[in-house]
């Protein structure tokens, strides 16, 4: 396995459109990466993507990759469902792995990841987490500028009522709280650096497809301190987090799909002048969140650093989403 400063040499699981178009050319874009294999469902699939991207390797088969000894990690895109049953696969094969988000369908899957060999690192995909943008934004909380950070708010939504597109399948971990939902959860953990002590939850479903369409969240963290959001999957594409605090309010303009390669802005408002008059913007240096994120996990294989969010980060967040789930249920509030 590459230790040292050794290339880490990663593996795609699947040609799915996030791997395709983010992940594999930020790999290729990082410093500590590079894509040398990808596996479909047929060699023939996998050996045009491989061409299309200047990938050595293609496999007609999971498992034929997994079982490749020249590569050191997976990058798995599959669909939520599988997860984690081929991150376990790929961990048994020795190798280490980046999941894309949600880990798991729910907590009791995740938590399997737990007992996995420590010598193998896995962590959940959150490429925000590394973008340049977030790490300014939190400086920015942390110096306490904003005064006392007290309430967080987000909207996430897109527009995708296609039937066959699997975001629109239950029995595989469709609707909108899986799919986008999770980042609003992470960014409160994130800024205020602590976890909510209780949620509750309203979800409207789709009458044909029985996913959620409509969720809106408030997570207390306790302290007089809260996120709310709103997620859609049948909604005008949008995306925006504010942070309130007592002095200022930080706005992150793209923060969750920021262009790759390109710079991004925050605005710090003070509110001395209403409809934004007051808000001054700080332009973050152009960035790919994907090659950030490989960056990290690169760094952390290495040995260079440890691994700052695994598996028992990434049990929270399907624990966090569960209890947004159950609130539904209950039509109250949910104790984590």
């Amino acid at each position: 396995m590459a230790t040292d400063t050794q290339t880490i040499r990663w593996g795609i699981l699947s040609t799915a459109k996030i791997g395709v178009e983010k992940v594999i050319p930020g790999i290729n874009r990082s410093a500590t990466g590079k894509a040398v294999a990808i596996a479909s469902r047929s060699t023939e699939s996998a050996r045009k993507v491989a061409d299309s991207l200047g990938i050595e390797k293609a496999y007609g088969s999971y498992e034929e990759l997994l079982a490749d000894p020249e590569i050191d990690a997976i990058y798995n895109p599959l669909p939520n469902h599988l997860h984690v049953p081929l991150t376990l696969q790929a961990v048994t094969a020795g190798k280490h792995v980046l999941c894309e988000k949600p880990i798991a369908l729910n907590a009791d899957e995740a938590r399997q990841l737990l007992a996995l060999p420590k010598d193998k690192l896995v962590a959940e995909g959150f490429m925000v987490r590394a973008h340049p943008q977030w790490v300014r934004a939190r400086e920015i909380v942390r110096s306490g500028e904003l005064g006392e950070l007290r309430a967080i708010q987000s909207f996430f939504s897109y527009f995708n009522a296609d039937p066959a597109n699997i975001r629109n399948n239950p029995e595989i971990g469709g609707g909108a709280l899986l799919d986008i939902g999770c980042y609003p959860m992470v960014t409160g953990r994130y800024f205020f650096e602590d976890e909510p002590k209780r949620v509750v939850s309203l979800i409207d479903r789709d009458a044909r497809f029985g996913t959620d369409i409509l969720s809106s969240a408030v997570l207390d963290f306790g302290g007089g301190r809260r996120l709310d959001f709103t997620v859609s999957t049948q909604l005008v594409p949008y995306q925006r987090v504010n942070l309130f605090g007592t002095k200022k309010r930080l706005e992150i303009v793209i923060p969750f799909n920021a262009p790759q390669g390109s710079e991004t802005v925050l605005r710090l408002d003070d509110g001395s002048q209403l409809g934004d008059v007051s808000a001054q913007a700080e332009t973050v240096g152009a960035a790919d969140q994907y090659a950030e994120l490989v960056d990290v996990f690169g760094r952390a294989i290495r040995g260079e650093i440890d691994l700052p969010y695994g598996p028992a980060d990434a049990v929270q967040n399907m624990a966090i989403l569960d209890a947004m789930f159950a609130s539904e249920k209950t039509g109250g509030w949910v104790d984590l």
